[in-house]
């Protein structure tokens, strides 16, 4: 079907470990780290590990007190603004060969790269042209980089992640054809893209537990397990992938949700938690601002301590759609009361904004202060316009003060880690 196409996918090797050996001046291949927030005590998962630790046998995403005793390692506060800042240097790169129209970025560590253009126009064969972008990358950034290349994006990614990770040279090929010569009886069935767990435990109890199995098998008794997704894993099977990278370029989310959770950094008691949700609607709201949208529907999410009681949570219609905390923050509040054990400690806690719509069709009540809730929005877009010129702590409410609060913590976080700031805002 794309026969013609030639498409790379581009993964950095344990990306943030190998970020912070090129910052020391190490060989993530002969170094042993480990990227992990100590202030989360000896529980705290390894965000990244080094190659030189995954040789010694060490799993990825393990926690600190996994690693055996006597092993010695170096331990690499996170610093996700430099870890950003490596990707966008990578990224320069590849704009150095290819238009951004051809250049899907598929996570901070890895990108889809259709090539099939620029092989003529440089003179290159595949292999080779993958060869010379990683020769680069280790060149100018240090980081080590692996690369998948297939006839179309599914190939591309399945020969990254599979068979290209085992080759000497960090780079293999995968076509339809050589796909199911040297795959088809590959297990587990989930180290195949998007065949999670779940998936191979439904297929294995029919008797299938790899990709030959789901190529040989009745079409209309993996409709009837999985319905029309049944039609993407049988392409899959075969190799086959319709969508292009045009198509990832045109495509508009459907999404109509803002969610966010967060891992508490200890135990915390109802009342403590309760403030920590109280945090996550205001902060919920400014997001909704920011984004020039009002939520008709919220719902929370309580997680406990492991093994106390199974998570608790419930979600409710607003009376009217809206984006404005001092409304919003009593009916969240209400379903926390209503719906949270008080005698269970709390470890993790979310929240979740649906019926989302645009600002300008807010509507309001017969007794609505319109004049009230027009102050309150221009305080919180001036709010929003100090945050982005000094930074998101230059502004903060009360509650944000308490000693159960995290905002102002999380708000030297990007995505969840610390961004490794020094006191100038330095990474």
């Amino acid at each position: 079907m794309n026969k013609d196409r030639i498409y790379f996918c581009i993964d950095m090797k344990s990306f943030y470990a190998s970020v912070e050996c090129a910052e020391r001046g190490l060989s993530p291949f002969e170094t042993a780290l480990v990227v992990a927030d100590t202030t989360r005590g000896k529980n705290a998962i390894c965000l990244a590990i080094s190659p030189k630790l995954k040789a010694m046998g060490i799993k990825n995403r393990c926690r600190l007190n996994e690693i055996p005793p006597g092993v010695e390692y170096i331990i690499a506060m996170p610093r996700m603004q430099k870890y950003i800042d490596y990707s966008a240097d990578i990224y320069s790169i590849y704009l150095d060969y290819f238009d951004p129209r051809d250049i899907h970025v598929y996570s901070i560590d890895e990108a889809f790269i259709e090539v099939t253009d620029y092989l003529k126009m440089y003179g290159l064969t595949p292999i080779n042209f993958a060869k010379k972008l990683l020769e680069e990358i280790a060149e100018r950034m240090h980081i080590p980089a692996t690369a998948g290349i297939g006839t179309n994006l599914y190939l591309a990614k399945i020969a990254l992640d599979i068979t290209a990770k085992k080759n000497k040279t960090h780079i293999d090929y995968l076509d339809e054809k050589t796909y199911i010569e040297t795959l088809w009886d590959h297990r587990p069935i989930t180290d195949f893209w998007m065949v999670a767990s779940g998936t191979a435990n439904r297929l294995a109890r029919y008797g299938i537990f790899d990709m030959r199995g789901v190529a040989n098998a009745s079409e209309e008794l993996l409709y009837k397990i999985f319905g029309v997704n049944a039609e993407l894993l049988i392409d899959h099977a075969w190799g086959r992938e319709t969508c292009l990278m045009e198509d990832i370029k045109n495509y508009k989310t459907s999404s109509k949700s803002i969610s966010a959770s967060q891992i508490l950094p200890r135990n915390y008691t109802y009342e403590e938690a309760r403030i920590v949700m109280e945090e996550m609607v205001i902060n919920g709201c400014r997001e909704l601002m920011k984004r020039k949208v009002i939520a008709g529907k919220v719902g929370i999410f309580v997680a406990y301590a492991s093994g106390t009681r199974e998570p608790t949570g419930g979600s409710t219609r607003l009376h009217r759609s809206t984006s404005t905390s001092t409304e919003m923050s009593p009916q969240v509040i209400k379903i926390y009361d209503e719906t949270t054990d008080r005698t269970k400690p709390i470890r993790r806690i979310g929240i979740d904004f649906t019926a989302i719509a645009d600002e300008e069709s807010e509507g309001y009540y017969f007794f609505t202060d319109v004049e009230q809730l027009q102050r309150e929005r221009d305080s919180e877009k001036t709010a929003l316009m100090i945050s982005r010129k000094y930074g998101k702590n230059a502004i903060l409410r009360g509650i944000n003060y308490l000693d159960a609060a995290t905002q102002r913590e999380r708000n030297e976080f990007i995505g969840g880690h610390r961004a490794g700031y020094d006191k100038r805002g330095k990474s």
